[in-house]
């Protein structure tokens, strides 16, 4: 987790990080700085580390903001809607929510201890138990739903905390070829969310599918890639914030957003701790939600592996263990003020490589952001006018971003060899089909429905479990090239 001392981590190919004054003049001899006897180098720090100006640290840290939102306030919307809460009282889930998320993301990014990835890490409300949490409400009606829930959050959240420091240690497992898949599958599995965003975000929302809706998606997908190609410098990252906003402006004349929810929106709401009752302990819903939570660190880990080699810093052992603690923490801590699990967002992933900018602390104000919408809901509400579509046009960007950030982890990572392209197809296969088909799975046990409904996580256990059988068992191991990298090289000339 040191910074570099050995000159810029990319070449000054992006924004942050720009070759140093003794990098650039080309120094040599015994003067020069880090020969033999010349007084040691000034250590540079990384771009994952750098603190930007303070007017870029909050147009990037918005822009974060902006992609995750829907993700974060959609889950208390649909918990909330299916417990049957009022109006007012699922404004406050929403906001908790928020607040929630940002705790959680100023963990993740800043770290106390051992605890924090201190990696550009977003994190909000994990939809992987949005299924399972419906299920609690119905068997356990509307008055004890959520106490009975947030019982099973914390004890999820302490099983991951005590977990982390085994979890991580399966990062032996995930080598490149195993990492690009699961950065591929990712990305693609996000595609299809962009997708219904473009078309309005459900079926019951007014215009859903029109031809309003996809050309208004489009025209700020348009604006975000002639941003990124027309702009430059500190603009041209700012190509997807610009998108949103040009978006949300075209959606206007179109009656596609209105500022109704921002007058209906109170100005100050402090959390207040249990609001929905103290937490109750069910054995079942406790069961349910460990399995939920087992599935989204097999997802964080995914993401922070996806993460690191995007920012060009490692994510080992150390590093995949302090960010698995910040998540079961937060998830441990997050029902005390009224919100669900906690667990990696891999959209920001996307923009982290789409505007090249690696500073952590970019999205550590994007946190900071998201506890001022909670504590400010009338701020929430103005974030809340960005329209589905527009969220849409720009989703198709982001997600796609990460899948092409898998694909040149493969093309590293080598297809030549024949166990290669064998786990690849096969993975990638399993992670797609229940994006094709998302009723494929219906059939089986509850438990087995949880893991294999996500493709992250079904496409991530076929490839951990294709590269034991192909690179780690038997005479597997000794018989294929790519399994042993470090083997001395053949001195014949191979037929």
């Amino acid at each position: 987790m040191a910074p570099s001392t050995t000159g810029t981590t990319d070449g000054g190919s992006t924004p942050e990080g720009s070759p140093g004054p003794d990098a650039a003049s080309g120094a040599s001899g015994p003067g020069a700085p880090g020969a033999p006897g010349s007084p040691a180098r000034t250590a540079e720090v990384h771009p994952v580390d750098q603190l930007l100006p303070p007017v870029r640290l909050v147009t990037t840290g918005l822009q974060h903001v902006a992609a995750m939102y829907a993700g974060v306030v959609a889950p208390p919307l649909i918990v909330g809607a299916g417990v049957g809460l009022s109006p007012a009282e699922l404004a406050l889930l929403i906001s908790a929510s928020l607040f929630t998320a940002g705790l959680a993301t100023l963990l993740q990014t800043l770290g106390v201890r051992r605890i924090g990835a201190r990696l550009p890490f977003v994190n909000g409300v994990s939809f992987a138990g949005v299924a399972p949490m419906i299920a609690i409400a119905k068997e356990h009606g509307p008055e004890d739903a959520l106490p009975v829930i947030f019982g099973a959050v914390i004890v999820a959240g302490v099983l991951c905390l005590l977990a982390a420091p085994y979890f991580c240690k399966l990062i032996r497992f995930f080598p490149p070829v195993v990492q690009g898949t699961v950065i591929t599958l990712i990305g693609v599995s996000l595609l299809p969310v962009a997708v219904n965003w473009a078309r309005g975000g459900s079926p019951d929302a007014p215009g859903y599918g029109s031809m309003r809706a996809v050309g208004l998606a489009a025209l700020t997908l348009a604006a975000v890639v002639l941003g990124n190609r027309l702009l430059r410098g500190f603009w041209q990252q700012l190509s997807l914030l610009l998108g949103l906003a040009a978006g949300t402006l075209l959606a206007f004349p179109l009656g596609l957003a209105d500022f109704g929810a921002v007058q209906d929106a109170r100005i100050f709401a402090l959390p207040s701790p249990f609001h929905f009752g103290a937490p109750a302990f069910d054995a079942a819903a406790i069961a349910s939600l460990c399995i939920v939570m087992v599935v989204s660190m097999t997802e964080s880990t995914a993401d922070m592996l996806a993460l690191g080699r995007i920012v060009d810093r490692e994510a080992d052992e150390k590093v995949l263990a302090a960010g698995l603690r910040a998540d079961g923490l937060a998830t441990a801590l997050s029902p005390v003020f009224n919100g669900f699990a906690a667990s990696a967002f891999a959209q920001n992933i996307g923009l982290v490589a789409l505007t090249r900018i690696r500073s952590r602390f970019v999205v550590a104000t994007g946190g900071g952001i998201l506890v001022l919408l909670g504590l400010f809901p009338v701020l929430g509400s103005v974030v809340s006018v960005v329209p589905q579509p527009v969220l849409g046009g720009a989703g198709i960007v982001l997600f796609g971003t990460v899948a092409a950030s898998g694909i040149r982890t493969l093309a590293e990572a080598g297809l030549d060899s024949g166990a290669n392209t064998v786990l690849v197809s096969v993975s990638l296969g399993v992670g797609i089909v229940p994006i094709a088909a998302p009723t494929f799975y219906d059939a089986f046990p509850e438990a087995v429905r949880t893991l294999l409904h996500s493709g992250i996580s079904a496409g991530c256990v076929a490839a951990v479990l294709l590269n034991l059988l192909f690179h780690h068992l038997g005479a597997a191991r000794r018989s294929t090239p790519d399994a042993a990298p470090d083997a001395p090289a053949p001195t014949a000339t191979p037929s």
